[in-house]
């Protein structure tokens, strides 16, 4: 099989807990809290473990946080590269209003990097991959990260198949297609919206801001997440939806990850683009399902495969 390695340069040790009720000015009396590794590329990871395949992780930790998420991660069996951050692990956290069910998210801010230092984690990346491996670049880029560090990763690992699913100042700075362009890029609806300017009301709308942003460069693949109504890809070979299999959602967390990690391990295992986006959909709808961050479970992932519906359009 085919490896995949993920990269997580601002991850985060994430906690969640639950009160009775949010609203400012009291102290709000918690539940037990739980505590999980987390990150765009360390979720993707993973989710592919916890479905069965196999990833890497390359992972920047920092401080006594470092160190403890080390450890989660180790006990979740994990491939993990440890890479030295310039600082402390950042925490984030999540807190569920037990009497609306409303989820409240609460992201800090890591370390700043230096051009030379990610320049290393470019030369870590371009030793540890081989040729045709699939190397994920998942979740924020970290503070000092200036938007245009994904076209060079895209240069410096020429070769391999580079997956992006970032937000922000980068996601827009890929979506002009600067090139060279990684193999998949990824983003939801809101994101779009906002690249687009439009509405973006239905798939066809979705499926051909998609195309449009393939066809400019901006990625072989693209992929647009819209929410319950699953989501659209484009390649050179067509556009296709898939239903997001799942109506019930318990937490959002790690849903995006969990679909990336699907998906990737799908095309990992030689299924080809349509195949995969309905396990990145399953994997997507297995995480909504599950309390807190704990991802995609496999028995959640093989009752949403069957309900997924995949439709050319």
């Amino acid at each position: 099989m085919t490896e995949i390695l993920t990269v997580t340069l601002n991850p985060a040790l994430d906690l969640a807990t639950s009160c009775p009720s949010v609203s400012p000015g009291p102290k709000l009396r918690c539940g037990p809290e739980t505590a999980e590794p987390g990150g765009g590329g360390v979720n993707v990871a993973r989710a592919v473990v916890q479905l069965g395949g196999q990833a890497r992780a390359l992972v920047a930790l920092g401080g006594a946080n470092g160190d403890a998420l080390e450890r989660l991660l180790q006990e979740r069996d994990l491939d993990l590269i440890r890479h030295e951050a310039p600082g402390q692990t950042r925490h984030s956290f999540s807190v569920t209003d037990e009497s609306t069910g409303a989820q409240y998210r609460f992201v800090l801010s890591g370390p700043e990097w230096t051009e030379a230092q990610l320049d290393t984690v470019l030369d870590r990346l371009a030793a540890e991959a081989g040729a045709g491996d699939y190397i994920v670049l998942s979740g924020s880029m970290p503070p000092g990260c200036a938007p245009g560090w994904i076209t060079r990763a895209c240069d410096r690992l020429s070769g391999r198949r580079v997956v992006v699913d970032t937000s922000g100042a980068h996601l827009h700075q890929q979506a002009t297609a600067p090139g060279p362009a990684p193999f998949v890029l990824r983003m939801d609806s809101a994101e779009a919206r906002d690249l687009s300017g439009l509405g973006l009301e239905t798939r066809a709308d979705s499926a051909a801001f998609a195309e449009a942003l393939r066809a400019r460069g901006a990625a072989e693949i693209v992929i647009i997440a819209r929410g319950k109504d699953g989501s659209v890809m484009a390649t050179d070979k067509g556009r296709w939806h898939v239903t997001a299999a799942n109506e019930t959602v318990v937490s959002a967390i790690g849903a995006g990850d969990s679909f990336v990690g699907g998906f990737v391990k799908a095309l990992a295992e030689g299924l080809d683009h349509p195949e995969a986006l309905r396990h990145g959909a399953a994997a997507a709808a297995a995480a909504v399902i599950s309390p807190g961050t704990q991802l995609c479970l496999p028995g959640d992932f093989a009752d949403a495969l069957p309900r997924t519906d995949l439709i050319a359009l």
